[in-house]
């Protein structure tokens, strides 16, 4: 429990470590193979990903839950195995058998407020990080939010299909933003512990959005530089925060629905954010930085707005009983309820 924000924001720090070696992979790709070339080089991960997923153990909890103890059970001997620790004593009982998550189940009383609240915090992580992403090769390209705006009443509409290729000071600056993610990780993984995973991605998106409106100055190309860098590293920070919350907040039998309904909202608000930092933006810089960072504010106020706080609680089993009460604030210690022992040992 103590350590479980710790070890997904720093499995996250290989999010930023893909990153990186996108931009860099740009760097030496793009002024010689082209885009074609790029994407295909990507892909390579996601296929060496593709055979290496088969190691991959199933949770033992989930296993338990789904009435394969002994499944489950091969797996905890396995993690004994690779860790050289010793079974515990006894045998893998299951106190009760659930029902499967469903849709439904999110939007039961006592997880509407909080699936609805999640789905627009991630909704909104994806549409800013990667609005900013898209914004960053522009701003760069134009020098500042002026320059974007001065260029727009200057340049007369028409009918092309070229594209401006970066310079190596573009993707140097751009390297630099993209770096920030790993300072954005770390100061996660400072705060999240010590103020709440609420509170910390609260903070995030404020900044972000701070930063956002910031960008309105007509400012040099170093400061929109560190702009940008810090943006990106508290939006980065953001998602971070917000994928250790999700899987803690919801029980077992929906954790992986709740969670995979979030990043499904995740990639509308990425499919969405084009038409906003790329077709808005030939219209106004102004309302395009305006729009990413109202929704951030926001985004600020739903992670507020949250029903429940999940610093240093365990991972919920599947009574909807107990976590019902547990989220109007009536937790096990008040309400005399016994915890679920679901899958323990005996």
């Amino acid at each position: 429990m103590k350590a479980r924000a710790k070890c997904i924001l720093l499995i996250e720090i290989f999010w930023a470590v893909g990153t990186v070696f996108e931009v860099l992979l740009a760097i030496f790709v793009m002024p010689t193979l082209g885009w074609r070339w790029l994407l295909i080089l990507s892909a390579l991960p996601l296929m060496l990903f593709a055979v290496l997923c088969f190691w991959l153990p199933e949770s033992a909890r989930y296993d338990v839950l789904s009435g394969n103890q002994e499944k489950a059970l091969a797996t905890l001997k396995r993690i004994a195995t690779e860790n050289g620790a010793p079974m515990p004593l006894g045998k893998l009982i299951l106190s009760r058998q659930e029902d499967r998550g469903r849709i439904r189940d999110l939007f039961s009383p006592q997880f509407r407020c909080t699936t609805l609240l999640l789905w627009f915090i991630w909704f909104s992580n994806a549409f800013s990080y990667y609005g900013l992403v898209l914004l960053t090769t522009e701003l760069f390209q134009a020098g500042d939010v002026c320059s974007i705006s001065s260029r727009r009443k200057a340049v007369k509409p028409k009918c092309s299909l070229s594209c401006e290729y970066l310079t190596v000071e573009d993707y140097t600056d751009l390297l630099w933003t993209t770096l920030s993610e790993f300072p954005g990780v770390l100061v996660t993984l400072w705060i999240i512990d010590r103020l709440g995973r609420k509170k910390t991605m609260a903070i995030c998106f404020f900044v972000f959005s701070l930063c956002a409106l910031l960008l309105f100055l007509c400012v040099g190309r170093n400061v929109l530089t560190v702009l940008l860098f810090i943006a990106r590293a508290f939006i980065s920070g953001g998602f971070q925060a917000a994928y250790v919350y999700t899987p803690e907040v919801y029980p077992t039998a929906t954790r992986a629905l709740g969670l995979g309904t979030c990043s499904g909202m995740a990639r509308v608000g990425a499919l969405v954010t084009p038409f906003i930092a790329q077709v808005m933006l030939e219209s106004s810089i102004y309302l395009t930085v305006l729009v990413y960072s109202g929704c951030c504010l926001l985004a600020a106020l739903a992670s507020c707005f949250l029903p429940i706080e999940t610093k240093g609680r365990g991972l919920q089993e599947s009574s909807h009983r107990e976590w019902g009460q547990e989220m109007v604030g009536r937790g096990a210690h008040n309400s005399g309820v016994t915890p679920s022992n679901s899958g323990s040992q005996e």
